[in-house]
């Protein structure tokens, strides 16, 4: 993790802004990949950290996630209380996979850089940390 904190604008200390991107995809059809297609998405998982960097772009933090199959979900119950589900909070036929958390300088150039990733056969969704408007 960086040292940075993100303000109230959503801008970073050190003048970046805050990106998350998602990472979605069909659990069931990527588990059944063949060996082949996981080390092409490795390798465009490299080269795309390879394209932040030279951007200038920070990953701050990055993982692939467990299987929705063991997420836990919670829910009020308007008792004042929660109920705690096994399992994902909506059904999908997509899942969130993984993320990275990017601390960027230019917005744009983000997306020029995960736009080339999609090209490679990648689902993503570019979302910008809320700012403060008030």
């Amino acid at each position: 993790m960086s040292g940075t904190e993100t303000t109230s604008t959503g801008t970073t200390s050190t003048g970046m802004t805050r990106h998350l991107v998602l990472l979605p995809a069909p659990e069931a059809e990527w588990a059944q990949l063949p060996a082949e297609a996981h080390e092409h998405g490795m390798r465009s998982h490299e080269q795309f950290h390879r394209d932040l960097a030279a951007g200038g772009h920070a990953i701050v933090a990055t993982s692939p996630l467990r299987p929705s199959a063991e997420a836990l979900s919670m829910r009020p119950d308007d008792r004042g209380g929660a109920v705690v589900t096994d399992g994902p909070f909506t059904e999908s036929v997509e899942q969130v996979v993984g993320f990275y958390l990017i601390d960027s300088p230019d917005r744009a150039d983000l997306v020029r850089i995960c736009t080339e990733f999609s090209s490679r056969g990648e689902l993503i969704e570019l979302r910008d940390l809320a700012r403060d408007e008030h």
